[in-house]
């Protein structure tokens, strides 16, 4: 097999990295720099604040297990087309070592509408050509789920998605999948990040775009995941109730509809202002359904409407959002983990199978173990991520998984693709909605069944504002000296997860009653989560208390 070095630029090249100060460094991607916006802003750089420009041309991006997320702006410290195709071709370099029919199998490139994602796809297919491997680009911006599921269909060696998911509305990202449709976990992250770092930015060669190995896909590889989204189904026969829904601005709208018409049901009724993908995002200064006011357009429209729920997808139609009206007339959003509570308990319901397996993260609530005892199936618990949830379901090969999700509204309702997907959870949760009402019930009252049958369990959450070396640097310091007591609760058991940087704290009570404090930094953004959970009681003082800790 090849070796990388066959397969980096043998060109002489600038070591960036290196010897050059990061005046000649910035004059260097001046030259390179295909925009004309980044060129100004280059210029603008080189001829202001030296500061500036050094923070800008004295790193690099860091490529980890999420790919690559940042601002778009100029230099090795911002997502432009130099960066995007330095990681193309370190990415490409990487799968060439990796595996012998890269080159025929290829590699599938999705986009959705943030500023410049159409040209990182292109630059990623052109990178990726020049090198000799197929390149196959989505037919137009489209889901994360779409370019997941298509990774198997296809059987290629990989994929990329240009998206920056739920970030602010300046930022984008490059996600790599495996073969398995699945995000990377280590060793692949390492590995291609050293191939990246081999390489010069500015010196990335590009085929042309007329070039045989790209291909444009045709809308088909759109039409055969909406056919196959009816298959989450589970009761067919269950008729659908009136929902609102709104996309966020982002690329999953005209899917939604048309897996929704699909599966039998109505298409949602849609929040107009935010239904056309738009990347300025004009109606939330951050698109993510979590945020409070984020979904407040939708719910209006469910309360207007006479909805049985509101919908959301985050921009990229990975993530769904759920809010619901309550008896007493008021709407409430349904916190992540309540959203995997119904899912996983009807999924349990209407399978069957001794063979069935359900997976969950670290920081995600502990009631799915509970349900899948009740239900006599296998049970994992994994690092936070879906990557990880995907991991775990490959190795237990000698089961099916049937559920998979994460607290942060991320969800898998079918063995396919590994990763999560908004759009055919939205599916399975109207289908569920409109089962309970079938018998008269709602969302809340199955909510209140199951806190009988399992115990309340009370979820929270919360975070604190500090730099990614503060933040690690605060949980390190209370993984080596962990509080002997927490809001006036003993402290009886603590648990290192080294892997996942995550310290999880039991007070009172190991299990049972016990109240479950779990901290860890953040691997996307300037700050340290805690996350809380305790059974018929309310963890919010001892959440409180444990982030009162990181700043001492």
């Amino acid at each position: 097999m090849a070796t990388v070095a066959e397969h980096v630029d043998k060109k002489p090249r600038l070591d960036l990295a290196g010897s050059l100060d990061q005046l000649a460094k910035a004059q260097a991607w001046l030259s390179a720099e295909p925009d004309a916006d980044i060129r100004t802003e280059i210029e603008a750089l080189i001829a202001g604040d030296q500061k500036e420009l050094t923070a800008r041309f004295s790193g690099q991006l860091e490529f980890g297990t999420a790919g690559l997320r940042a601002e778009i702006g100029a230099g090795p410290m911002r997502m432009n087309r130099l960066t995007v195709r330095q990681a193309a071709a370190g990415l490409v370099d990487h799968l060439l070592c990796a595996s012998c029919d890269v080159k025929k199998r290829g590699l599938i490139i999705g986009y959705d509408m943030r500023r410049k994602s159409d040209a990182f796809a292109w630059d990623t297919a052109r990178v990726a050509a020049k090198r000799g491997v197929k390149a196959m680009i989505l037919p137009q911006p489209l889901p994360t789920p779409v370019l997941a599921w298509n990774i198997t269909r296809s059987n290629a060696a990989g994929g990329v998605m240009v998206t920056a998911s739920h970030n602010p509305p300046a930022d984008n990202g490059y996600k790599v999948y495996l073969e398995s449709g699945s995000q990377i976990v280590p060793p692949h992250d390492a590995q291609i990040s050293a191939a990246i770092r081999r390489l010069n930015a500015t010196e990335i060669e590009l085929s042309d775009e007329n070039d045989s190995l790209i291909t444009v896909l045709g809308n088909d590889a759109w039409d055969e995941y909406i056919s196959w989204v009816p298959s989450v189904r589970l009761q067919p026969h269950v008729a659908g109730v009136k929902i609102a829904y709104t996309a966020m601005h982002g690329v999953g709208g005209r899917s939604i509809e048309r897996a929704f018409q699909q599966a039998g049901f109505e298409a949602p009724l849609s929040v107009s202002e935010q239904q056309a993908p738009d990347g300025s995002f004009p109606t939330v200064s951050f698109p993510n359904p979590e945020e409070p006011g984020a979904m407040d357009l939708v719910v209006a429209l469910g309360k207007s409407s006479g909805a049985k729920v509101a919908l959301a997808n985050d921009p990229d139609a990975d993530r769904l959002a759920v809010a619901v009206p309550f008896r007493d007339g008021s709407w409430h959003r349904l916190a992540g983990d309540q959203i995997g509570w119904l899912l996983a308990d009807y999924i349990l319901q209407h399978t069957s199978g001794d063979d069935r397996l359900v997976v969950t993260t670290v920081v995600s609530s502990g009631l799915l173990c509970k349900m899948a005892a009740a239900h006599k199936v296998a049970f994992s618990e994994c690092f936070t991520g879906f990557k990880w949830m995907a991991h775990a379901a490959l190795q237990w090969s000698d089961k099916r998984l049937v559920f998979a999700y994460e607290q942060a509204i991320g969800y898998l309702v079918a063995g396919r693709p590994l990763d999560k997907d908004g759009i055919s959870a939205a599916v399975l949760f109207a289908e569920m909605v409109g089962s309970l009402a079938a018998k008269g019930l709602t969302v809340e009252d199955r909510l209140n069944e199951l806190a009988d049958k399992y115990g309340k369990h009370v979820v929270a959450e919360t975070s604190v504002k500090m730099d990614p070396a503060a933040g690690t640097a605060a949980v390190s310091r209370l993984r080596a000296s962990p509080p002997t007591e927490i809001a006036g609760m003993k402290v009886v058991a603590v648990k290192d997860f080294p892997e996942a940087n995550l310290l999880r704290l039991w007070l009172n009570e190991e299990g049972g009653k016990g109240v479950r404090i779990q901290i860890r930094p953040s691997g996307t953004e300037p700050k340290v989560k805690v996350y809380g959970e305790a059974v018929d009681a309310d963890p919010a003082s001892a959440l409180q208390a444990a982030a009162a800790l990181l700043k001492s």
